[in-house]
């Protein structure tokens, strides 16, 4: 609320902006959507009508995510306590919603309706709301490669390009009074790629010490191992049946591949995850990233049922423990990593075998 009060003041200097907790480092599309809460409790006072407001968010959130679910049933089945995991779980996930009142969560829920719209086949829409999302928090990003190769897959770069301009319209168009101000300003701050975090609030890397948190070099590491990674899944699983690399490579594909709904969803979600893996930091509210495509991610792979039931337990017991500790955070990786490895070497199925279970 401070730090939007600015803006609503006049302030349009994005180098000017803060509050009490620091200064304003998310996308335009949060400072609109926050000024919205701020004139509908009073200000910033009735705190209470903003947890009502987010208890609607995290009813629409889960609607969507159950509905997506639910068009992947048709073809990977999701046992009935699965899909109940997701809404009668996850303390964490309640608290970021209704008792915190983060932005994660928006930026969150407009992530889930692009991605219904891209498993409907419905790109331009699902684009501009992925842009959306963009908008109000950059961790949105995490899902721009895979969501980049489901683009090239489907209309090479001739129906590519159309739909990346129409996203960085929508990103200029919801700058554009801070732009216009302080444009260097406005995207050093609003799209940081080196922004420090703080260590006292790491979840991920408690396991270091703080030096080596901190450290440029350590999180020039994690960047090369998150890009060799994604190159990993991109030639072995996303485009395998689709035509391998050289398919991203075709200007207009002689015929656009319709790709099947898990596939979509399987590329978008292991792309998201695989940068969480190689975070420089996650914060407790960075939990909701990834949280509702866990049961997707988990069912994806080999391993026996009750071992994915075991992982989504340990990842829960680790996002619970706060402050974190040096075992909360070695547990939360090596979860990470055992599941990283049995998506990279799970046994995925040709898109013509899904058209028959459909």
């Amino acid at each position: 609320m401070q730090e939007v009060e600015g803006v609503i003041n006049g302030t349009f200097d994005y180098t000017l902006l803060k509050g009490d907790t620091g200064p304003l480092v998310y996308p335009a599309g949060f400072v609109y959507i926050y000024t919205g809460l701020y004139y509908l409790t009073s200000h910033g006072s009735d705190i209470s009508l903003a947890q009502w407001v987010f208890a609607g968010l995290y009813l629409a959130n889960l609607t969507t995510v159950l509905l997506i679910y639910l068009q992947l049933n048709k073809t990977q089945h999701y046992p009935p306590y699965m899909l109940a995991f997701l809404g009668c779980t996850a303390y964490r996930i309640h608290s970021i919603f209704v008792l915190r009142l983060f932005n994660d969560p928006v930026a969150m829920f407009l992530l889930y309706v692009a991605v219904l719209m891209f498993i409907n086949h419905s790109w331009t829409i699902g684009c501009a709301v992925f842009s959306l999302a963009v908008s109000v928090k950059m961790n949105v990003l995490l899902f721009s490669p895979g969501l980049l190769v489901l683009l090239l897959l489907t209309g090479g770069w001739r129906g590519t390009l159309p739909r990346l301009s129409l996203c960085a319209l929508i990103q200029l168009a919801l700058g554009a009074p801070f732009l216009a101000e302080n444009p260097v300003g406005y995207i050093q701050r609003a799209f940081d790629l080196g922004r420090q975090f703080m260590y006292q609030w790491t979840v991920n890397w408690r396991c270091v010490p703080e030096w080596l948190f901190l450290n440029r070099g350590f999180h020039l590491v994690l960047l090369v191992l998150h890009l060799c990674v994604l190159v990993a899944f991109l030639s072995k699983h996303w485009t395998r049946f689709y035509g391998g690399f050289k398919a991203l490579l075709q200007w207009s594909p002689s015929q656009g591949k319709r790709l099947t709904c898990p596939d979509i969803a399987w590329v978008l979600f292991s792309s998201n995850f695989v940068g969480l893996c190689f975070s420089r930091s996650l914060h407790y509210q960075f939990y909701v990233w990834y949280y509702h495509s866990l049961p997707l991610l988990l069912w994806a792979t080999d391993l026996p049922a009750s071992f994915r039931l075991f992982l989504l337990l340990t990842i829960e017991y680790c996002w619970n423990v706060y402050p974190s500790t040096v075992l909360s955070s070695a547990l939360l990786h090596s979860a990470h990593i055992f599941i990283l490895l049995a998506l990279y070497l799970s046994h995925r199925e040709p898109p013509s075998k899904l058209d028959k279970k459909q």
